[in-house]
């Protein structure tokens, strides 16, 4: 097994034309040696081009779920699959512009202490998805981000915390999260924490990866310089847009503070935590009731 080898996992669910933009976008090269389709159950014709390209591209290959298994679930799957020391998740949203793949994996060859990095990742104006590089939603953090404090200040590091808005896009750094959209990692990482968490079903996942991944003393990296993919920014999610898809976010959120959080903070701020997550809840389906 060489050294320098990736797969690419990508999950898709009724994202034809996306999934097929993006699995054209990626570099043909000996580096990536297969790109896996954890297919959740698609009926709009994703499987039959994924089928039609890996006709093309020996690298492709199908996995099929009977049903929506999410996000974790249909990751995990590939774990059976990989035999790489590298392991790509790659949104089906997202297009692979300028290659980051290849100085990714060069760097973090170099470089051991990386268990994780990605790229600049950018909308389709451009703009940098500031998702794209997170700190942790610690409860001082949270406040700051949905107080929209942080879109006041966007420079402070005190309020700005939470998308490193006190440091320049175009500057390599560490980070605590990194966005699913794009995450390149180490297959025995991977299995020293035990892939995704299958309690998170649609958000929530990469973050808890990250964090666990953190635990084991690795670096987590933002690299823009290394390349750039675009990223239709909630592509997937509206094609598919249900109350249980607006809800799963802030659900995910009380699951990440309860798993990981909650027992460094006394009571009475998990209680305030708590009330803040469910109000969330509240304003995000009245927003989608009334279409905002």
């Amino acid at each position: 097994m060489k050294s320098s080898s990736v797969s690419v996992v990508v999950v898709s669910f009724n994202t034809k034309e996306m999934l097929v933009r993006t699995l054209n976008s990626i570099p043909k090269n000996n580096l990536i040696k297969k790109i896996f389709v954890s297919d959740n159950g698609s009926t709009d014709g994703s499987i039959s081009e994924v089928e039609r390209l890996s006709k093309k591209d020996s690298r492709i290959e199908l996995i099929q779920n009977n049903s929506n298994l999410g996000f974790s679930k249909a990751n995990n799957i590939a774990k059976n699959y990989v035999q790489t020391p590298y392991v790509l998740f790659l949104n089906p949203d997202t297009q692979i512009v300028a290659d980051p793949i290849t100085k990714l994996v060069e760097y973090m060859d170099l470089h051991k202490e990386v268990y994780a990095a990605t790229c600049k990742v950018v909308l389709p104006d451009r703009k940098l998805d500031k998702d794209t590089r997170r700190s942790f939603p610690t409860p001082l953090v949270s406040l700051m981000h949905f107080s929209m404090l942080d879109r006041i200040f966007p420079q402070n590091k005190l309020f700005s915390r939470y998308w490193y808005g006190y440091i320049s896009e175009d500057e390599d750094h560490e980070v605590e999260v990194i966005q699913g959209a794009f995450l390149l990692t180490r297959k025995d990482v991977l299995d020293k924490v035990g892939w995704f968490d299958e309690d998170y079903f649609l958000d929530g996942e990469d973050i808890d990866l990250c964090w666990k991944i953190s635990k084991l003393g690795g670096k987590l990296l933002y690299l823009p310089s290394s390349g750039v993919i675009k990223h239709f920014k909630k592509g997937s999610k509206s094609k598919n847009k249900s109350m249980k898809s607006i809800y799963s976010g802030v659900v995910a959120m009380k699951l990440f503070y309860k798993k990981r959080l909650s027992h460094q903070y006394p009571w009475y701020v998990s209680r305030i935590v708590y009330f803040g997550i469910h109000l969330l809840v509240g304003i995000r389906i009245v927003k989608f009731k009334l279409g905002l």
